[in-house]
């Protein structure tokens, strides 16, 4: 037992990380709820790279700074934890755990090595702050990989909502729904110019049926991807022009300047036939079978 005040933290890391692993690792399963969600060799591993990383900048004496070089390796697990963590959908609670439940294998074991009820106290202190740092980082490193996993399910979503459909050679249609704002528009354009290059479009119809208000900003953006889709070379004619989004439009002075518009889809594929020169007829056999 050290009885003389001297920090015990480097000594218990670096001679007694077997059982201190073997320890925490129990910890972890009890109080996350991690029974099939990780493995127990992949959260053996990192908690073994972490506790070595955790060795390293603890006995190079600094225990209060986590954002100095030598607590890189130990920054770098908890970042590959978080991300782990959100992809499987555990709470910021169960992910934190990683970290906070260590503190009960540290505490018994400085505990046991100090007698002195002055350093021990002190002991404890900075550890406790050590460990609350690193949990608090923990949580933050989550909250940003949520971000990023829900950021990226939106613009998956978005992706797929907005289909560029061929209707036929040289005319492409794209179906809105629901609300248009920079970033759906920004997509929209997207995915239509890659349409229209890939199908040798000259024709784009935009239809907004599905778009349930049309106000300013929004003619603003139906505007940006009609101009987008000019520059690659295409046509657009904007089709869903519905009785009450013409008189919104009108009452807030929005023009959509030289831009053919139609009341639906059917119109304005009648239009890009014409203007491709073609046209639909039904022949004698459909007549026929019309009339019986």
């Amino acid at each position: 037992m050290n009885s003389d005040g001297g920090n015990v933290l480097p000594e218990i890391l670096r001679g007694e990380e077997a059982d201190l692993l073997g320890e925490w690792l129990q910890q972890q399963k009890s109080a996350a709820g991690l029974a099939g969600r990780i493995s127990d060799e992949e959260l053996r591993e990192r908690s073994r790279a972490f506790l070595r990383g955790f060795a390293d900048a603890v006995q190079q004496g600094n225990i209060t700074d986590i954002d100095a070089p030598e607590w890189s390796t130990v920054r770098d697990v908890l970042a590959d934890v978080s991300r782990n963590g959100a992809r499987l959908g555990l709470s910021p609670a169960q992910t934190a755990t990683f970290v906070f439940s260590l503190k009960q294998p540290l505490f018994t074991r400085i505990a046991n090595r100090t007698s002195d009820a002055g350093a021990l106290a002190a002991q404890l202190w900075n550890v406790t702050t050590l460990v609350d740092q690193l949990g608090l980082r923990t949580t933050e490193l989550y909250q940003k990989g949520r971000e990023e996993i829900i950021s990226r399910q939106q613009r998956d979503i978005l992706e797929l909502s907005t289909p560029v459909v061929k209707l036929w050679d040289g005319i492409v249609a794209l179906p809105l729904i629901g609300a248009l704002d920079s970033e759906r528009t920004q997509v929209v354009m997207e995915t239509l110019l890659e349409q229209i290059v890939a199908n040798s479009a000259l024709i784009a119809i935009i239809d907004i049926t599905g778009v349930p208000t049309v106000d300013t900003l929004v003619a603003q953006h139906l505007l940006k991807a009609v101009a987008a889709a000019r520059l690659m070379g295409a046509e657009c004619i904007i089709s869903g022009i519905r009785p009450q989004i013409a008189q919104t439009m009108v009452h807030l002075g929005v023009e959509l300047h030289e831009v053919v518009t139609k009341a639906s889809l059917a119109d304005a594929f009648a239009v890009a036939l014409k203007r491709t020169n073609r046209k639909v007829v039904m022949n004698d056999r459909a007549v026929e079978a019309a009339r019986v």
